[in-house]
């Protein structure tokens, strides 16, 4: 039954964390307007138009893949029955993953995604693990 719950957090922990990530990516642009001319409509264009985005426009997708990663973490640990460290350590990996692909197939500047794969997924799935464990 541990086993059934454990893979229960990990799909659950993924789908929050998903939420998290794509309300983050929503709202980001009615927080810090993007330049006129950026158009993200279809990755052709996202393309074409990225050169436009200045540094304070990565500031909001950085927070959606750290916070994504860190809500999915920290709920996957609440709702596993064992092995929380491991658990959240999957969710990190899932979310890696997902940066790296986002990174190939989205253009960014060199400086982001750097920033982006070594601080935004392993790291928050380990501080939610931390943070969850003095609970």
């Amino acid at each position: 039954m541990n086993i059934v719950r454990n893979i229960l957090a990990v799909i659950l922990g993924a789908v929050i964390g998903s939420i998290v990530n794509g309300a983050l990516i929503a709202i980001g642009p009615n927080v810090i307007p993007t330049p006129a001319g950026f158009d993200p409509k279809t990755m052709e264009s996202f393309a074409s138009t990225a050169h436009l985005l200045q540094p304070v426009n990565f500031i909001f997708p950085f927070l959606a893949h750290a916070g994504g990663t860190f809500a999915g973490a920290l709920a996957a640990i609440f709702i596993a029955a064992s092995n929380r460290k491991a658990i959240a350590a999957v969710i990190g990996v899932l979310f890696l993953i997902g940066g790296i692909l986002a990174s190939v197939w989205i253009p960014a500047p060199v400086w982001f995604v750097a920033v982006d794969l070594l601080f935004a997924y392993i790291p928050m799935a380990f501080l939610a693990y931390r943070l969850a464990g003095r609970q």
